[in-house]
């Protein structure tokens, strides 16, 4: 008699969909949280369009992206953050040799120093500048990291104050630990990490770079985040 686990079978299904380089590539590539067109996915991906199209079918089918259609053009998003959490914990177990090889040219060397400076981890911030907001809202009291991620009384009230309120009996955790890539460290993700992603690119305290998922920081952002948590208007370049 079998004792096999019901949810094997899902779980080896799962990982079938992200065993493929150009998936693998579209996943990484949709955590800016923003829709794709399947011609910008194709050529990201180094790939036709036709390919392209079987896999994000694919992907589509097992649960893994979301599309609508406008006009001509077939758009395609992550299907929401509990998959940009997975393929994020995912990428960031990658080995950093294999995760850092050196650039090809002065383009992607650029690309790649931008990334690790500051960008989007779906709707929560990452990198260096994700890793220094994290630090100081822990720093002063806000956010406790010993026994896992979660805001303090101090941190409700100071998200309220700066004007973004949490809803602490909504569905998604408010605080969540996102293993940042680069950093190798954790930042902050859920409800607060978006909140404040949200407020940070409508404030203009972030503005993309290009058309990733690169952001810097702004002079209005390094004045309101000195003002807000004290940090050093260097530390957030």
């Amino acid at each position: 008699m079998s004792t096999e686990d019901p949810r094997a079978a899902g779980l080896a299904a799962l990982a079938g969909l992200i065993a493929d380089r150009t998936r693998a590539a579209c996943l990484l590539a949709l955590l800016d949280g923003r829709a794709w067109t399947a011609g910008e996915l194709a050529r990201h991906a180094g790939v036709a369009p036709s390919t392209l199209s079987e896999h994000l079918d694919r992907l589509v089918a097992g649960g893994l992206l979301v599309q609508e259609r406008q006009g001509r053009h077939r758009y395609v998003r992550l299907a929401g953050a509990r998959v940009a959490e997975l393929v994020e914990d995912l990428a960031a177990r990658v080995p950093p040799g294999e995760a850092r090889r050196p650039p090809r040219g002065l383009r992607e060397a650029s690309a790649g120093a931008a990334l690790a400076r500051g960008r989007t981890c779906y709707d929560h911030l990452a990198g260096r500048l994700g890793i220094t907001v994290t630090d100081a809202l822990t720093e002063r009291g806000l956010l406790r990291q010993d026994t896992g991620f979660a805001l303090t009384e101090a941190g409700l009230e100071w998200f309220g104050a700066a004007g973004m309120p949490l809803d602490p009996s909504g569905r998604r955790p408010l605080a969540r630990a996102c293993l940042d890539w680069t950093e190798r460290r954790p930042h902050l993700a859920g409800a607060a990490g978006a909140a404040l992603c949200r407020r940070a690119l409508e404030a203009g305290w972030c503005v993309r770079v290009g058309g990733g998922r690169a952001v810097r920081i702004t002079p209005v952002g390094e004045q309101a985040l000195s003002g807000l948590l004290g940090i050093p208007s260097g530390a957030l370049r």
